[in-house]
This record gives structure tokens, C-alpha cells and sequence, in this order.
């Protein structure tokens, strides 16, 4: 037995850090908060433990808890005063996250990212206006406007709403800007829009490779954006797919994306590792709500130490090649990672 190779020596206590060759830092990381026009004060999300949605005038407290633990970016997501069918609240001078992003731009040196997308803006909660078209049985999303009429979201007209909300945001003075409605051509819509209107230093990272999951379901509660009808499959990506991740990547950057994102993260890291590869943009992941809520689920059982798996999965995501992790761990794990140095 051949004994002189022996990776345990470098496993001890002193030397185990020295080799690491992955490591997380609040600065990786990206907290997401939930910004609710409707109410006057803060509101649990029961099915997001920790988390709340904040009125506008709590927007910039919020934003200063997530600073005092070291992380330094934040993405704002909106519930808006009002709905209808095209969502014209998502890019109104008074909207939700554009009276957020001012005031928190205005009173703090948060980096702050703002989705665009307008299943939370829309009455129906689909992510863009809808048309109806006549298609064949089993396909599109069943309405009531006669045999074989179906309503799917209209892509084209939602790009003109995205160029009006990107553009409504970075006016506000958002940081950068995410569009996450898995549109075809929505990177250059609103690359193009941001330029027009003397806006090109504002970068946009691309919900690159979003799929169709089951990984969202508490988000939808705390966002109120569940479609009210049907589901996104016909926008959102089939799980079952790696080689189209690449095809959908590879318009975004060649349409002008600054960031690279997969969504969810911890069940697509082969997306990941594989975009890391192929690309030299800058790779986001988003640990979603599901991810964030099952682990808690075990951790509240006693089955899980709820510390110990929520830094080992951002690890893993960082590890698989993400340079920032959008997670609604940011801030416990940011302060784990201060206190344990």
C-alpha cells in the first residue's frame, strides 16, 4: 500500500484554508427585497421566513439592515398600488420602484439593481400584455373567447413595455437593470431604449437562462405575481434542457448583456459551470425562494443546522462558477462569514 501520497495532510486545521479553492464573501452576494406600495407597514412573508415586504418609506431602513452586514447590492422587486392588463404601473414616474430607488439611491451607497418585468404589475400575472390566438387543442393557455382560442403573453409589445420600464428605472436612478421575463430579444430592447434616452452606463444583467420551476412558489406569494391562469412554460424554459441554456445565453451577450444569469440556482450548477466555460461575462445565480424555503422547512424539523447548509450551498454555487449569488440568505450568511473570520 503506497502511503506517501496523502491528501489528509493538507486537511488540518491550519494549512485547510491556506488550499481552499473556493471562497464567498459578502461582496459576492445580492438581497433581494420586497418593496409593497399598498401597505404602511412591514408584512412577514410566511412562506419566506426572515423576510418581509417594506412600504416605500421603509424601503431605505430596510436597505441599511442589508448594508450593516456587509453586503453591498440589492435588487428591488415591486408590489404595486394597482393592476391591469398591460402593466402600466411597471413604468409610472411614481411606481413603486422608482419612488424606492430614489429614495434609497439618494440615502445610502447601496448598489441597487432593479428587475423589469411585469407579472406583478399585470392583473392576469403573466409576464407581458397577452393576444389571442387560435391554436390547436392542448396548446397555449386556455381562455373563454370560443373553441380553440388561446391567450399567450404577446412578446413583441411586452418589449416595448420593458424599454419603458428600464428606462423609467435607470431615470430613477437604478444602479443596473434586470430583465427577467425570458422575452426574445429583450436585452437589445432595452439596451437600445437605455442608449436612446443617454442611459449607456447603466448595465443590464440578464435573467440569461431562466427556467420553468417549481423552485418559485413562495416568491409568487411574496411578489403577488402567480399567473392567474395557465403557466409560463411557454416563455420560461423546459428543465429538462442544458444545450438551449447555451442558445438563449449566447443572444443576451450577443445582444449586449453585462451579466449572465441562471435562475434557479442549486438544481441547474451543470448551467453554471457550463456558461462559466463558454463565456467571459461576469455569471450571476439565483438561489430562489424555494431553495431558501426548503432549507428552513429541515432546519425548523431539526433535521438540517441551517447555518452550515446555507453557506455550503451558496459554496456550491459559487464554486460552480457564479461570481454574484442573488439569495435570500445574503444577509445571515454574511454575517456568519464576519464572525467566524
Amino acid at each position: 500500500m503506497d502511503l506517501t501520497r496523502r491528501p489528509r495532510r493538507l486537511r488540518q486545521d491550519r494549512v485547510r484554508g491556506l488550499v481552499s479553492e473556493t471562497s464567498l464573501d459578502p461582496s459576492d452576494l445580492i438581497a433581494p427585497i420586497f418593496v409593497d406600495a399598498t401597505t404602511d407597514e412591514r408584512l412577514p412573508i410566511e412562506s419566506m421566513p426572515g423576510h418581509e415586504r417594506v412600504p416605500i418609506e421603509q424601503s431605505v431602513a430596510r436597505v441599511e439592515e442589508v448594508l450593516e452586514t456587509g453586503v453591498e447590492a440589492v435588487m428591488l422587486f415591486g408590489i404595486p398600488e394597482s393592476k391591469d392588463a398591460e402593466g402600466t404601473r411597471a413604468w409610472a414616474e411614481d411606481g413603486v420602484i422608482q419612488e424606492a430607488t430614489r429614495q434609497i439611491t439618494a440615502e445610502t451607497d447601496a448598489y441597487v439593481i432593479t428587475d423589469v418585468c411585469l407579472c406583478e404589475y399585470t392583473d392576469h400575472g403573466h409576464c407581458g400584455p397577452l393576444e389571442e390566438e387560435l391554436r390547436s387543442e392542448g396548446h397555449g393557455e386556455r381562455c373563454a373567447h370560443g373553441h380553440g382560442a388561446t391567450l399567450t403573453v404577446d412578446n413583441d409589445a411586452t418589449l416595448e413595455s420593458l424599454d419603458r420600464i428600464a428606462v423609467s428605472h435607470a431615470a430613477a436612478g437604478a444602479d443596473m437593470i434586470a430583465p427577467s421575463g425570458m422575452m426574445d430579444g429583450m436585452v437589445a430592447a432595452i439596451r437600445e431604449g437605455l442608449d436612446r434616452e443617454g442611459y449607456e452606463h447603466v448595465p443590464i444583467m440578464s435573467y440569461a437562462a431562466k427556467y420553468e420551476s417549481a423552485f418559485y412558489g413562495p416568491f409568487r406569494d411574496a411578489a403577488d405575481g402567480a399567473p392567474s391562469f395557465g403557466n409560463r412554460r411557454h416563455y420560461q424554459m423546459d428543465p429538462a434542457n442544458a444545450r438551449e441554456a447555451m442558445r438563449e445565453v449566447r443572444l443576451d451577450a450577443e445582444q449586449g448583456a453585462d451579466v449572465l444569469m441562471v435562475k434557479p440556482a442549486l438544481p441547474y450548477l451543470d448551467i453554471v459551470s457550463n456558461i462559466r466555460r463558454e463565456f467571459d461575462h461576469p455569471v450571476a445565480a439565483y438561489n430562489v425562494s424555494g431553495e431558501y424555503a426548503m432549507l428552513h422547512a429541515a432546519a425548523e424539523k431539526g433535521w438540517l443546522d441551517l447555518e452550515e447548509v446555507a453557506l455550503e450551498s451558496l459554496l456550491s454555487i459559487k464554486r460552480a462558477g457564479a461570481d454574484l449569488i442573488l439569495t435570500y440568505f445574503a444577509e445571515d450568511v454574511a454575517e456568519g462569514l464576519s464572525r467566524n473570520r
